[in-house]
């Protein structure tokens, strides 16, 4: 066999390695080529390709550039990065590194329109898995007005939710990026000239929140997406994660509940948070407006929720029994809350029983007449009608109470141990290292959920009966509904302190929000403005960056702190509490402080 081709005797390169080479130096001063390249990789991740996958293909090692030439197309050079610091101590040459790491690579605008396509590629790649997986999995359809018929590209949701998405992210870095070089502009001493002659405008842009503020508007590009159900929760969903982050950075920062005075008469202690305070508070009050509204307001209540109540409400929603004649019309679980509506309107009617009193006539008002197969056979010693038509074969309300846990208790709980057993997946090492404390937590938590969720259905229906028997029929005909809810919301306590229950909380508390906001709209208490939402969502992203910015740690999970630095163009990590571990060690090095890309540099 030939030998491979090698130096030559002057010391030069052969020939055969002079034309394999050839083809990488034209292709990698291709303008093309080496826009494509800065614009869809990075250095570290082509070195990586290129280690994996083009070495091991003749054709494309010979073809791809080597990954020398494309570190140095894209601006940087991972040994650069790896070597920057060496020999040196662990504050000023660890910092070195990392600025490096995160801006030697490549340009940031580069980086950053890499990943806003990024994004755009995966979020209509995601939205479309989501049409495959509702259409054929969950039997979800198009509605009949778009059924068959082929939308616009420009109209295409999944497009404008792609570009949307995308395009707040290229905005906020650039915007990001533009307010802190401009800050650090002006609070250069050669700017005091323009500071002196406007001291309001300069205050407000040296300000160290300036640049989260002014990056912010970069959520006004939501509205490309239109105006649907989708923006709405996650302008929601937004605002309460901002809310959220204010109070904690509130709250670790001693604003709420003050501070205890030392020796010296002076604060020196925060106060700790009361044991009974908690984001359960938000329950009954987020109960209240749910249980009015899947009474009174439908079709502004969640169909999901809507759906889950009333099939898990039997016991007090009667399904047809087998005895029924088929050719009669039984009442629906939907028609027997509107009914109950209807007898709050009518400020709760009194009942008499059909059975005790044939001969009598207009028993029911005629609005009521869908619920007449409850009540024309119930039970003759009921005397009010909401029982007539909530639990019409069984004259007890204590005993229908318990029918209810007896019936919903245990196919809940069924339902959240699986749901609780799937989410334990990603943590089968404690289930394989601590099995009996694992799954006592995971029944705990399932237990807890179901009593929390059966005690207050359960508490929200009996109330009806509760209500109509205690209280006088035009005392708070409509508003009892918001206080049934509301008691029924104090079972949160069940779940108070327990892991992931704020979460559950907070989820409840935005689907009373939305809902509260859809009532208010359909009885004109307020009008919605056109892209409220999409300005509401700008305040939610100013709240977060100006909370990230004071205090990091406000933000409790490390992936939505690492997320936040990302977006802000600073890279996929924690920097808020490597800074403060840093500032541990050391209290930083003299001369150094923060450049305006969020990153550690020597300053003259």
């Amino acid at each position: 066999m030939p030998a491979p081709p090698g130096p030559s005797a002057s010391g030069g390169p052969s020939s055969s390695s002079k034309s394999s080479a050839a083809p990488t130096a034209r292709s990698t001063t291709d303008p093309i080529l080496r826009n494509a390249l800065r614009y869809t990789i990075s250095a570290r991740e082509y070195a990586t390709l290129h280690k994996y996958v083009i070495s091991r293909s003749r054709a494309l090692k010979k073809r791809a550039p080597t990954v020398e030439s494309v570190e140095k197309i894209i601006g940087g050079s991972s040994s650069t990065a790896a070597s920057a610091g060496k020999g040196k101590g662990k504050g000023k040459g660890e910092r070195e590194r990392r600025a490096a790491m995160v801006r030697g690579e490549d340009d940031y605008n580069a980086r950053a329109v890499r990943h806003s396509l990024r994004v755009f590629v995966a979020t209509g790649a995601l939205m479309k898995l989501w049409g495959v997986v509702s259409g054929r999995v969950l039997g979800k359809k198009d509605p009949p007005a778009t059924a068959g018929k082929k939308q616009p590209l420009h109209k295409s949701p999944t497009l404008r939710l792609s570009l949307s998405l995308s395009t707040i992210l290229l905005l906020y870095r650039i915007l990001f990026r533009f307010f802190n070089r401009l800050r650090a502009h002006l609070l250069d001493p050669s700017a005091a000239p323009f500071c002196s002659r406007n001291p309001r405008a300069a205050r407000t842009l040296t300000s160290p929140y300036a640049p989260a503020v002014g990056a912010s508007l970069a959520g006004l590009a939501l509205g490309v997406y239109p105006s649907s159900q989708l923006r709405v929760t996650i302008t929601l969903y937004t605002v309460f994660r901002a809310l959220e982050f204010g109070w904690n950075c509130a709250e670790d920062n001693g604003m709420l509940w003050g501070w205890e005075k030392g020796v010296n008469g002076k604060p020196d202690t925060m106060r700790a948070r009361p044991a009974w305070w908690g984001s359960w508070m938000l329950q009954p009050l987020a109960f209240g407006q749910l249980f009015h509204a899947l009474v009174f307001d439908r079709d502004c209540f969640p169909s999901f929720w809507s759906n889950f109540v009333f099939k898990n409400s039997t016991a007090y929603l009667q399904a047809k029994p087998d005895t029924f004649p088929a050719g009669l019309k039984w009442p629906q679980a939907g028609q027997i809350a509107d009914s109950l509506a209807q007898m709050a309107r009518l400020s709760w009617p009194a009942f008499i029983s059909p059975t005790l009193f044939p001969q009598k006539e207009d028993i029911l008002p005629v609005s009521l007449a869908p619920i007449s197969p409850l009540t024309s056979g119930a039970h003759p010693l009921i005397n009010s009608l909401s029982c007539a038509a909530l639990h019409p074969s069984d004259p007890s309300c204590t005993r229908t109470f318990l029918t209810f846990w007896l019936r919903s208790f245990p196919p809940l709980t069924r339902l959240l141990v699986i749901i609780y057993s799937a989410l334990l997946l990603p943590r089968l090492s404690a289930l394989y290292h601590f099995p009996l404390s694992t799954l006592r937590q995971l029944l705990s938590n399932a237990l807890r959920m179901a009593g929390f969720l059966t005690g207050s259905m359960a508490t929200a229906w009996s109330s009806v009966c509760f209500f109509q028997t205690w209280l006088p029929r035009t005392f708070l005909p409509t508003q009892r509904f918001f206080v049934g809810g509301f008691v029924a919301g104090l079972w949160a306590l069940l779940q108070h302190g327990r892991r992931g229950s704020r979460g559950v909380f907070l989820s409840s508390a935005k689907v009373s929000v939305e809902s509260l906001w859809k009532v208010g709209v359909k009885r004109r208490w307020w009008r919605g403005m056109r892209g409220g939402d999409v300005w509401v969502f700008v305040a939610a992203l100013m709240v977060t960056g100006v909370v990230y910015e004071r205090d990091a740690k406000a933000v409790k999970e490390g992936a939505w702190r690492k997320g936040i630095s990302w977006v802000r163009g600073e890279g996929w990590r924690d920097w808020g509490m490597d800074v403060e571990d840093e500032t541990e060690e050391g209290e930083g090095e003299e001369g150094e402080e923060k450049d305006g890309d969020g990153l550690w540099m020597k300053t003259e």
